[in-house]
């Protein structure tokens, strides 16, 4: 299990320990659905004017959002094994949108980026909701990732 972590904005990280978190948060997941301990991701932090571009190129919506997941594994022709590893995906964070968001739901900012990157890599793993059933799925393993590392 591997996370790459890349700072595209010069907003400073929300917290320290993320990475700590981030890691218990992936094994947590891994083992809760059943599978390998050998994936990697990627964890891009970035800022609202980014991540609006990567949503209005890639997604068709002009707007800002918190997080947007680009799963490898969608497409079989997009798997890169390296050294048995098998690459799930990317996961874009926006800081300020954790920020903001911590303040508006009166959690800390930590729970928040944590919250941010298990949506994201529960995206990435398979799961989406867009159907109120999946919906109700995807945020019911969220909180039981999410509970056990980090307090609301």
């Amino acid at each position: 299990m591997e996370i790459v972590y890349t700072q595209q904005t010069d907003q400073l990280l929300p917290y320290e320990g993320y990475e700590k978190d981030f890691e218990q948060i992936m094994e947590r997941a891994l083992k809760l659905l059943n599978r390998p301990d050998n994936m990697v991701c990627s964890v891009i932090f970035c800022d609202p004017d980014q991540i609006h571009e990567i949503n209005r190129d890639y997604r068709n919506i002009d707007r800002p959002t918190d997080v947007i997941s680009f799963a490898m594994m969608d497409d079989d022709s997009n798997i890169f094994v390296e050294e048995e590893e098998a690459e799930l995906g990317d996961i874009f964070i926006n800081l300020a949108a954790a920020q903001s968001q911590a303040q508006e739901y009166g959690h800390s900012v930590r729970r928040e980026t944590c919250f941010l990157f298990c949506h994201g890599l529960l995206h990435l793993l398979g799961y989406d909701h867009m159907e109120p059933e999946d919906e109700k799925v995807m945020f019911a393993l969220q909180d039981e990732i999410l509970d056990e590392v980090v307090s609301r």
